[in-house]
């Protein structure tokens, strides 16, 4: 018996979407539960402790560029000690690594588990095309993505990180569904399931180039990236069901 839960209108998804991972770099924070408290801190407290220090550190990457911040400035800004970072991230590379992961954990929040959801393969890659549009357009990612280009052969920890934290992450989820015996029925056999997984990312982006040097000055409406999604996976279909 289907025990998945009705999947939500496109325009509700995107919506729900919307912003997840502008929330680590956007003013309006909610960290009133920061302040001192008497004893050991309660888990809130601890939470937004973390959530003010991820805050911190994508406001300062994105201002000054990764190369350009130190874990002194950061654990200035956040008021936290260094070793702080160092013994809860690892380092800078692990507490970019952190940004990055609290974003798509956001992002992606509510979303069905790809490895065992039984919509129609349809279903499930619109759902996923309509939420990775949605974040790969808010403007702090395509900051981001500019900022590793730029900085990716002087820093080449920072690609890397970027790299295994976002890309890598979303090629191994889609390779996994299309790994799937039951979708990988629906699709031409000569083609492995990560250049399926990399060719749906393509067609649903269209001109990444332009996109990172050429950012709009507003974001695209939900119609938009809708219509973007719909032509993307149309083609995608085209070319690799059976």
């Amino acid at each position: 018996m289907n025990t998945t839960a009705p999947s939500k209108p496109a325009d509700q998804t995107a919506e729900h979407a919307s912003g997840a991972l502008s929330e680590l770099v956007a003013n309006d924070l909610e960290l009133a539960c920061c302040g001192k408290v008497a004893g050991r801190p309660r888990a809130a407290d601890k939470e937004a402790r973390l959530e003010s220090l991820l805050h911190t550190a994508a406001c300062l990457f994105l201002e000054k560029g990764y190369g350009k911040v130190s874990l002194e400035m950061i654990a200035r800004e956040a008021h936290v000690a260094v070793r702080t970072i160092y013994v809860k991230f690892g380092g800078k590379a692990g507490l970019l690594n952190a940004v990055i992961a609290k974003g798509r954990a956001r992002y992606f929040s509510g979303m069905s588990s790809m490895e065992t959801d039984t919509r129609p393969i349809e279903e499930i890659l619109m759902d996923f095309s309509i939420r990775f549009v949605d974040l790969v357009s808010v403007p702090s990612f395509v900051s981001l993505h500019r900022m590793v280009i730029a900085e990716a052969k002087s820093t080449p920890e920072l690609a890397t990180t970027f790299n295994q934290a976002g890309p890598v992450q979303t090629r191994e989820l889609l390779s996994r569904l299309f790994s799937r015996p039951d979708i990988k029925a629906q699709l031409r056999s000569e083609l492995p399931a990560e250049m399926l997984a990399v060719h749906l990312i393509n067609c649903i982006l269209g001109d990444q180039l332009t996109r990172l040097l050429f950012p709009p000055e507003q974001p695209p409406t939900t119609e938009e990236k809708l219509r973007r999604v719909k032509d993307g996976l149309d083609l995608f279909f085209n070319g690799v069901l059976r």
